[in-house]
């Protein structure tokens, strides 16, 4: 079933999500937790460094914190949706409209169905380059992660 989307006005960069389910580090893979979004049927796989015995402590419950990703090059398409692509795992693409901008640490943030904060990374591109409520899309780098707002 999707939520609806709480009414209350939050940090335009603070993500609301429901913490689904949290995965512990192995040899391999970084700790990790799966969270959903209100208003779509995503099932986000993102990297913690938050305290996982914290993280379970609130499975199935809505938390707010932040999410992180390098973006590479950020192109402006001249149509599409905000979306998390793909809609079940990791992040690999990203598209939505920039609701902030931060070019002392070359950061946009954009809302991409849940605020995504991006860190700019390709050569000759900065976040200056952008305006709020520019339409944007771009390819993550691998290890997008999630902060719990404390």
């Amino acid at each position: 079933m999707i939520h609806p989307e709480p009414t209350t006005k939050i940090d335009p960069t603070l993500a609301r999500g429901t913490i689904i389910e949290v995965r512990d580090a192995t040899a391999n893979t970084p700790a990790q937790l799966v969270l959903s979004f209100p208003n779509n049927s995503y099932k986000t796989a993102l990297e913690t460094s938050d305290d996982i015995e914290m993280l379970r402590s609130h499975l199935g419950e809505m938390v707010m914190g932040r999410i992180f990703a390098k973006a590479r090059r950020v192109d402006q398409p001249q149509a599409g949706g905000r979306r998390i692509d793909p809609c079940f795992g990791a992040p690999r693409r990203v598209m939505g409209t920039v609701v902030g901008i931060d070019p002392v640490a070359n950061v946009l943030v954009m809302d991409a169905g849940a605020p995504v904060v991006l860190t700019m990374t390709a050569p000759g591109q900065e976040a200056k380059q952008f305006a709020d409520a520019d339409f944007v899309a771009c390819d993550v780098m691998p290890g997008a992660s999630f902060s719990i707002q404390k």
